[in-house]
């Protein structure tokens, strides 16, 4: 059984997806240990040696490419890692793949720290910054600019078939209101987040831990955006 270290965040949710979507189930084929970000679980020493970088998602596969287990971080490596393991959600083709593998760098590189950074300049910084404010939510139009056009001549990012760049975007895209966007401005990302979101797999995913997250008090705050714990010696 793989195990996941993780929460309801949208990196975490891209894993989560990732597994439904390549059909392994929860409680099944995996198990999923919550790593509550807002109390400091990702600063605890048991993670850290799965997740040098104190984020989540990470796994553990008992049964690893050469048999033995496997430790991964980062969601971008993960997906790839289930992708190869299950031959889900990335072409064969040596073309096909490598258009899917620079949307889903489009997403680790772009998407994700742009949006990130929407979010915490128009929600969580705690003095109002506009220059950070209007940066960001230009950047976040941008980027939306970018997938409009993409989806306006494919079905989907990667090209003709769902895939890895798809599963990575998709639950970045879900709180977009957060990010100075007008969904209906970008009727082709639009459609395309409505298929996705009609998913089975997708819908049972992001049910795993829902109901774990809270709204984020001043402590959470400090532990998630204030300075990081000193390492022990």
């Amino acid at each position: 059984m793989i195990e996941i270290y993780s929460w309801p965040t949208p990196n975490g949710h891209k894993v989560h997806i990732a597994l439904e979507e390549c059909g392994l189930r929860l409680g099944r084929d995996w198990r999923v240990h919550p790593i509550d970000i807002g109390r400091g679980d990702q600063f605890n020493p048991e993670f850290l040696r799965i997740s040098p970088n104190n984020k989540i998602p990470a796994i553990v596969d008992p049964h690893g490419p050469d048999g033995k287990p496997i430790a991964l971080f980062e969601s971008g490596a993960i997906l790839l890692y289930l992708a190869s393991k299950t031959g889900k959600l990335l072409p064969r083709g040596e073309r096909q793949r490598w258009e899917v593998l620079q949307w889903l760098m489009f997403q680790m590189g772009g998407v994700g720290p742009m949006l990130g950074q929407a979010h915490h300049f128009r929600l969580y910084a705690p003095q109002k910054i506009d220059y950070a404010i209007e940066r960001y939510t230009n950047e976040a139009r941008r980027l939306y600019g970018v997938m409009e056009r993409r989806l306006q001549r494919s079905p989907w990012l990667g090209g003709r078939s769902y895939s890895v760049a798809d599963v990575a975007t998709f639950p970045w895209i879900r709180p977009w209101q957060n990010q100075g966007v007008e969904l209906d401005d970008y009727p082709a990302v639009r459609a395309w987040f409505e298929r996705i979101a009609a998913r089975p797999a997708v819908q049972h995913a992001l049910q795993v831990l829902a109901d774990a997250r809270k709204p984020l008090d001043d402590k959470a705050r400090q532990i998630l955006f204030g300075a990081p714990p000193r390492p022990s010696a």
